[in-house]
């Protein structure tokens, strides 16, 4: 399953703000649809990346995106820079999860937010990563929680290019 992330004049995620936090802005957009596709026209590179016990905690603790009640969410691309690229898997693993314990970190924020990652890096996108999350008004601070403690980590260090998109779509429960 792919995922395009398409922003326009309509869709059923309502953009409420629009933030550069690190490097260039993309063009703002009042809304955004996520679209699911069997496939797309582009070349898929297969992830170099294996499973990893860190990766099945979170698995195992998270919630499903498309929760009715999640009618929050936020789009965050992220690019990082030649240098974190440079470094040997092991060398970005240790940054990781060893000293920015990214995982072990986000684990005390799910289920109340749902998350995805899409990798874009080896497509020829402009971001590495796309992050897509998803949770209810009531979690709010919650999330803000979780990006702050996730910003402040060695790891960010090495993030170029970084937008925070928030948006809003309504419940697909109410009456």
């Amino acid at each position: 399953m792919f995922t395009v992330f398409r922003g326009g004049k309509s869709g059923a995620w309502r953009v409420t703000r629009f933030a550069p936090v690190k490097g260039a802005s993309l063009s703002p957009t009042p809304a955004l649809s996520v679209v699911h596709s069997l496939s797309i026209a582009l070349p898929i590179m297969p992830s170099p990346t294996s499973e990893r016990p860190e990766k099945e905690q979170l698995v195992a603790v998270q919630a499903e995106i498309g929760r009715p009640e999640a009618t929050y969410a936020a789009l965050i691309p992220i690019k990082k820079s030649a240098t974190w690229w440079e470094l040997t898997q092991e060398e970005r693993r240790q940054i990781f999860e060893d000293r920015s314990h990214h995982i072990a970190a986000s684990l005390k924020y799910l289920p109340a937010v749902a998350r995805q990652l899409y990798h874009s890096r080896d497509l020829g996108e402009p971001f590495d990563f796309l992050t897509w999350f998803e949770y209810a008004p009531a979690d709010a601070d919650t999330f803000e929680e979780l990006v702050r403690t996730l910003r402040a980590t060695e790891e960010w260090r090495y993030v170029e290019r970084e937008v925070d998109i928030r948006m809003e779509r309504e419940r697909l429960d109410a009456g």
